[in-house]
């Protein structure tokens, strides 16, 4: 398969450590459950929850995320070992990237994330086009760059990415091509 075929992304997510922010969204949910079910090899998934503590955070994780039937296939191809799978792999962040340092405030684990993170997926955003436009703004503008901002310090981040609202190219029609940047 080509080099940006489904195979070879399965493959460098094989053994790797993966940030999400936006972890109870929409997307979120479909990009975890996606991952764990066609590469349990993935070492971890951190999963960044807008939360005031961890408790609460887990809590969302139960409700929000593993408690929704898009898990259901991935629960039975699991079957016994669903949950035992879910607590090795699955780490709940209880944060906000509308802060610095994305709002981690348990210091331990920010080092590990510093340390052990090999690829970022930012798909926390507001999508409510009724929303205030300061909230916006601080939430899709800067909270990305908070985001940035994290994966700079991050010393084996190897991969980026930012998921955005699909409305961001205003008028332009036809076929819109992203290029890849790198950062430093």
């Amino acid at each position: 398969m080509d080099k940006l075929g489904s195979s070879s992304i399965l493959e460098f997510l094989e053994n790797k450590a993966i940030l999400v922010t936006g972890g109870a969204g929409f997307l979120a949910k479909i990009f975890v459950e996606k991952v764990l079910r066609s590469q349990p090899k993935a070492k971890k998934m951190y999963l960044l929850l807008r939360a005031a503590d961890n408790k609460s955070a887990n809590q969302r994780l139960q409700n929000e995320v593993i408690g929704k039937g898009l898990f259901e296939v991935l629960k039975q191809k699991m079957g016994t070992k669903f949950s035992s799978f879910i607590q090795e792999k699955v780490r709940v962040v209880a944060g906000d990237i509308t802060f610095d340092d994305l709002g981690i405030k348990d210091s331990d684990l920010k080092e590990e994330l510093l340390k052990e993170v090999d690829v970022i997926v930012n798909l926390a955003a507001t999508t409510n086009f009724d929303e205030r436009y300061d909230v916006s703004l601080h939430l899709n503008a800067f909270g990305a760059k908070n985001v940035i901002d994290f994966a700079k310090r991050c010393t084996n981040v190897k991969v980026l990415i930012q998921v955005s609202t699909a409305y961001v190219s205003g008028e332009r029609v036809g076929l819109i091509l992203e290029d890849p940047y790198r950062i430093g």
